[in-house]
């Protein structure tokens, strides 16, 4: 078994079932792809010698299991009929529920997961800017776009806090934020040895200031999506928490997503205690849905 931090355990075992918890993270975490419905229809896709068993939660999600193990080097990827993409990756572009023909923002859109997403519900119609922060990764997010056939999408490389300059007001905008990846254990056991309390705290302050410059660049009655995979407060409950304290006119949304478990959101934290409103996010542990963590807020701007 992993070892797990000390701290780590003692600032989570007062906020979730410890023991499911630590028994979720060191499990294999299951391979899922999402049919890419701008090459294919979800009914008429099938991979020979995979066994495809349905996301509950994720219209054209599935969970694959076969003999083999890299999928990625599949003929049915390399035309880009679907996207290797975790299951609970899946649902902030869900929630953000793009339209045809508006003008949309993903801030982190590296490497594409939920930008090509995000493309597919919009089916190529309308504007997103995919913004990229390192040149190594706009790369790989531009060969995803250009795979899976998006053709709505402008590439930017700058930092997120940039777009705080722009005149561009977006009808919705994903802030999928760089986070600890705490959420995400079960998928590289690397980041328990580099999991630190001081980390937590920069990363915080990044993801404060990106939050508010896409609140400042979203239109009047438009939508705002945050999410990480960390499952701890400080990167999530936190976060909203001093955007709702800086904004009268953030207004946080209920999410509903059918035939998912979530879990109740945290709202009292060591010493500190989040709006009551923070209880209509999303709160994900590895355990509920044997996935991995996450968090998802709904924002609206009045």
């Amino acid at each position: 078994m992993p070892e797990f931090k000390k701290k780590f355990i003692e600032d989570l075992e007062n906020i979730t079932n410890i023991d499911k918890f630590k028994e979720y993270t060191i499990k294999p975490l299951r391979k899922s792809i999402r049919v890419n419905t701008l090459k294919i229809p979800v009914k008429d896709f099938k991979l020979n010698g995979f066994k495809l068993d349905k996301i509950p939660f994720v219209d054209n999600g599935f969970f694959i299991s076969g003999e083999r193990t890299d999928i990625g080097n599949l003929i049915e990827h390399s035309l880009g009929y679907f996207y290797v993409q975790e299951a609970a990756s899946m649902i902030p572009p869900i929630v953000l529920g793009p339209k045809e023909g508006e003008i949309i923002l993903d801030l982190c859109a590296s490497p594409g997961s939920k930008t090509t997403q995000l493309a597919a519900l919009m089916k190529n119609k309308g504007i997103i800017i995919a913004n990229e922060l390192k040149f190594e990764r706009i790369k790989i997010l531009q060969s995803n776009l250009q795979r899976c056939g998006v053709s709505n999408t402008i590439t930017t490389l700058m930092k997120g806090h940039n777009f705080s300059k722009s005149r561009i007001k977006f009808d919705r905008i994903l802030l999928d934020a760089p986070c600890s990846g705490s959420g995400a254990i079960r998928k590289s056991l690397e980041t328990l040895k580099i999991w630190n309390s001081n980390m937590l705290k920069k990363l915080s302050s990044v993801q404060k200031q990106l939050l508010k410059t896409a609140f400042n660049s979203l239109k009047r009655n438009g939508i705002l999506v945050y999410s990480t995979c960390s499952i701890c407060p400080e990167e999530n409950e936190a976060v909203i928490d001093c955007l709702l304290k800086e904004f009268p006119n953030a207004e946080l949304e209920q999410i509903r997503i059918r035939n998912l478990k979530s879990s109740p959101c945290i709202l009292k934290y060591k010493k500190d205690i989040y709006s009551s409103e923070i209880k209509k996010c999303l709160r994900l542990w590895p355990q509920d849905n044997d996935t991995e963590g996450f968090f998802v807020a709904k924002i609206k701007k009045n």
